[in-house]
C-alpha cells in the first residue's frame, strides 16, 4: 500500500480529513537527550512551558506509551536508527562500536534518493561517524572512542572519570553558557542554516535532517530566562519518594552505588533545583525547536515536511532516590514520541510502541521497501499500530552497560512489563493498576500466569547466556584495543566538521550577479 494510502486509513480523534500526498514527504527529526515520557501523556504535560511542542502536538500522531530499546545514550541512538536492538547492533554501552555495516534509516532514505544530513547528537563509537548521513554539520558531544567501556570482570568497581556522580543533582542551578548549551547553539544554528540553503532549491532531493540536541540531559544547569519560568512550579518534588536502598530491588541497588548514591545527602531542596533546571532546559530545547520550525514553514517547506519528536531515553528525576536513566522503570524506559506528516491526521495512540519502530514508519512515509532487512529488524510501523489500536508484538528493551552486571531484557505487553537478569528475580509490575510501580507482582501467584507467559516469550526471544558472553567478549577487546591506541601518537575518530570556507559567500572564481540571485529565496519578491 502506498503511503498516501495508508495514512488516509489510520483512524484519529479528529475528523479532520487527510491531504493528499503527492510527492514523497521530506522529513525533519527532533531528538532530545534523556526526556521522560512520562511527561508527555498527551504531548507536553500542562506545567510545562513548551509552546512550539505543544503546538506540534496539535497536528501530530502522538504515541503516550512509547519505549526506548535500551535506556542508555549509544545503545538507544544505535537501535532508534537501525531498527534493531543492542544485542544485534552489538552497541551495548557508551563505547561499543557501531558497525559501518549495520542499515540505518539514514542509508534507506539516502538510497531511496534523499539528502541525509544530521546536525548534533548520535553518539557514534568507531571510525565511522556518519552511518549513511551524507553530512554531518556538527561534532559529537560525546567521545567517539572506546574510553568509556564498563567491565563485568570487575562487578561494582566505578570508574570514577566518567561514571555518573549525584554531583550533576548538588550542582543545579543558573548559569548564561554551559558546556552543553555551547553544543546545543550550535546545533540549533546550523540546521537553520541547512534548511535555508535547501530551500533554494539546487538539490532536487527530498531531504532527511535529523536534528539531536543533549538538552534536557544533566547538569541541571539553565540559562535564567528559562529558570524563573518554572518559579512556582507544583512538579518540583517526585511523586515517589526515596525509597531506602535496603528496600530497593538489587539492580537499583547497583545503580545507587554507581552514583555514589552514599557519599551524597541530597535535601529536599537541592531535588527541586535539579527537577527546575530539567524543565528549564524542556524550555530551552522547545524554543530551538520553535526557531527551526519558523524557518520551516517560512521556507515554505512545512506543507511537505514529515516532522517527528522523540528523545533516547528518559530520567528518573529522584523518583524512588534513582536519577539518570540505566533501568527499566518508567521514568527511565519511557519517552516522547510524535509524528506529524503529511495526509496524516492527529490523534493520540496509548498502545505501547518502541523507537525501533521508527525505521519502518519511516519507510512506509518514504514508500521503501525493507524486505532485504526485515529479517533483522525488530521495529514494525507505528503507522500500523495506530490504525490496528495495537502493535503486534510486545515491545522489548535491554541494557547491558554501566551499573549492570548481566544483560538485563524486558518486555513491555498490553498492562504488563516484565523485567528479567540472570543475575536478579524477575520484576512484574501491571502499569494500568500501578503506574508507579511500587507493587512487583512477580510473586504473585494470582499473577503466575502472566509471569509464565511473559518469560516464555522472553525465553523464545533471548538467549541471555550468550548475550551475556557477547557482551564480555565485546568488552575484554575493547580494553585491549582502547589501552593500545592510546599509547603513542593517538587518532581521534571525533567528527570534524568540513567547512569550505572558498565555497561560501563570495569568491573571486564566483559571479557575484549569479550569486546573489541563488542565495536568494523566495526570489522575484
Amino acid at each position: 500500500m502506498v503511503a498516501a494510502q495508508f495514512l488516509a486509513s489510520v483512524p484519529t480523534t479528529t475528523d479532520r480529513k487527510p491531504a493528499a500526498v503527492t510527492q514523497r514527504p521530506n522529513v525533519l527529526i527532533f531528538m532530545v537527550d534523556q526526556l521522560n515520557g512520562t511527561f508527555f501523556p498527551d504531548g507536553p504535560a500542562p506545567f510545562l512551558k513548551a509552546p512550539h511542542l505543544k503546538a506540534l502536538a496539535g497536528r501530530s500522531l502522538r504515541f503516550a506509551n512509547a519505549y526506548t530499546a535500551s535506556p542508555l545514550c549509544a545503545p538507544a541512538r544505535a537501535s532508534f536508527m537501525a531498527g534493531q536492538l543492542p544485542s544485534r547492533t552489538g552497541v551495548y554501552d557508551n563505547a561499543a562500536e557501531f558497525a559501518s555495516s549495520i542499515p540505518t534509516y539514514a542509508h534507506h532514505l539516502r538510497r531511496a534518493g534523499y539528502h541525509t544530513a544530521l546536525s548534533g547528537k548520535m553518539h557514534f563509537v568507531g571510525p565511522d561517524q556518519l552511518h549513511g548521513f551524507e553530512e554531518r554539520l556538527t561534532t559529537d558531544v560525546y567521545p567517539a572512542d572506546f574510553g568509556w567501556t564498563p567491565d563485568y570482570r570487575k562487578p561494582g568497581e566505578r570508574i570514577d572519570w566518567w561514571y555518573h556522580n549525584l554531583g550533576s543533582v548538588s550542582g543545579a542551578g543558573v548559569a548564561e553558557i554551559t558546556n552543553q548549551y555551547e553544543y546545543d547553539d550550535e546545533v540549533a544554528h546550523f540546521a537553520g542554516q541547512k534548511l535555508y540553503d535547501l530551500s533554494r532549491g539546487r538539490d532536487g532531493r527530498p531531504f532527511c535532517l535529523t536534528v539531536s540536541f543533549t538538552h534536557p540531559h544533566d547538569p541541571y544547569v539553565a540559562r535564567r530566562k528559562y529558570w524563573d519560568l518554572y518559579e512556582d512550579c507544583a512538579e518540583l518534588r517526585p511523586e515517589v519518594e526515596r525509597i531506602p536502598y535496603e528496600q530497593q530491588d538489587a539492580h537499583s541497588q547497583r545503580l545507587m552505588r554507581a552514583c555514589e548514591d552514599e557519599k551524597y545527602e541530597i535535601t529536599p531542596a537541592e531535588i527541586a533545583r535539579a527537577r527546575r533546571g530539567y524543565f528549564a532546559n524542556i524550555s530551552y530545547v522547545d524554543e530551538k525547536i520553535g526557531e527551526i520550525l519558523d524557518i520551516l514553514r517560512r521556507c515554505r517547506l512545512e506543507e511537505n515536511t514529515a516532522i517527528l519528536f522523540l528523545s533516547d531515553h528518559g530520567d528518573m528525576l529522584g523518583e524512588r532516590g534513582l536519577w539518570f536513566k540505566m533501568n527499566f522503570f518508567e521514568g527511565s524506559s519511557r519517552v516522547p514520541l510524535m509524528v506529524a506528516a503529511p495526509g496524516l491526521a492527529p490523534g493520540l495512540v496509548e498502545a505501547p510502541v518502541s523507537t525501533l519502530d521508527l525505521v519502518p514508519t519511516l519507510a512506509e512515509l518514504a514508500g521503501i521497501d525493507l524486505s532485504e532487512v526485515e529479517p533483522w529488524t525488530d521495529g514494525l510501523s507505528l503507522l500500523g499500530t495506530a490504525a490496528s489500536g495495537r502493535r503486534a508484538e510486545p515491545v522489548p528493551m535491554e541494557y547491558a552497560a554501566e551499573g549492570s552486571i548481566a544483560p538485563m531484557v524486558a518486555l513491555r505487553d498490553g498492562p504488563f512489563k516484565l523485567s528479567r537478569c540472570a543475575a536478579d528475580p524477575d520484576l512484574l509490575f501491571d502499569l494500568a493498576a500501578d503506574p508507579k510501580e511500587l507493587h512487583d507482582l512477580a510473586g504473585d501467584p494470582a499473577h503466575a500466569e502472566t509471569r509464565a507467559r511473559l518469560g516464555a516469550a522472553i525465553e523464545a526471544r533471548w538467549d541471555l547466556a550468550a548475550f551475556d558472553r557477547a557482551v564480555r567478549e565485546s568488552q575484554a577487546r575493547r580494553h585491549v584495543t582502547y589501552e593500545a591506541l592510546r599509547n603513542g601518537a593517538y587518532y581521534p575518530w571525533d567528527h570534524q566538521p568540513l567547512r569550505q570556507a572558498s565555497e561560501r559567500y563570495m569568491r573571486n572564481h564566483m559571479d557575484l550577479n549569479v550569486l546573489e540571485e541563488q542565495q536568494r529565496f523566495p526570489r522575484g519578491e
